[in-house]
């Protein structure tokens, strides 16, 4: 199955590569407008872009994991540790006319999925393109939960193998602005 190309995000302004076997979390129940929301088909994997405010106090690698404890802390994660943060290069973005400076962050936090009391910990994969010109921090999130979390990957189901961080990267490089109205008047 082949990636998704130009698929439209936030009603058109922005577009990417989706990995194969994405769906649109949108028709299964309502996500908040500042959001676009994936799914795997088979696996407990997801995607997350989120358009946030600007967060002008904090700046560089600190920018990056500021946002990685705000979800932690939407999330009410019990554990929160950054294992990894790293520039990344602006000339391979699609964004890279109007991304002043991105970071990729990787980590763990210790969640419970809802109605759940165990708390599991998943690996997260966040890029921040910092768009300050828009009053705009854009997040990429690519949660990947602890393969005993994984749904059953039985033979059925192995036309269709988990995201790789080579997906989420590619996701991230191909964001591509279409209309800057979606930021308001400028």
């Amino acid at each position: 199955m082949e990636p998704t190309r130009d698929y439209p995000l936030f009603g058109g302004a922005f577009s990417a590569t989706l990995p194969p076997g994405a769906i649109d979390v949108s028709d299964l129940r309502p996500v908040p407008d500042n959001q676009e929301v994936f799914c795997h088909r088979v696996t407990d994997q997801s995607l997350i872009l989120e358009l946030l405010e600007l967060q002008a106090h904090v700046q560089g690698e600190e920018a990056a994991r500021y946002h990685f404890e705000d979800v932690g802390g939407v999330q009410e994660a019990r554990v929160v540790q950054v294992e990894a943060v790293q520039p990344l290069l602006l000339e391979n973005l699609a964004l890279r006319g109007c991304c002043q400076e991105a970071w990729i962050l990787s980590g763990k936090q210790q969640v419970a999925k809802e109605n759940q009391q165990v708390a599991k910990y998943v690996t997260l994969y966040q890029a921040l393109l910092r768009l300050p010109q828009y009053q705009t921090d854009f997040l990429l999130t690519f949660n990947q939960p602890p393969p005993e979390n994984r749904s059953s990957l039985g033979p059925e189901n192995l036309s269709l193998p988990p995201w790789s961080l080579g997906d989420f990267e590619q996701l991230v490089t191909s964001l591509t602005l279409h209309d800057p109205n979606i930021f308001g008047p400028q």
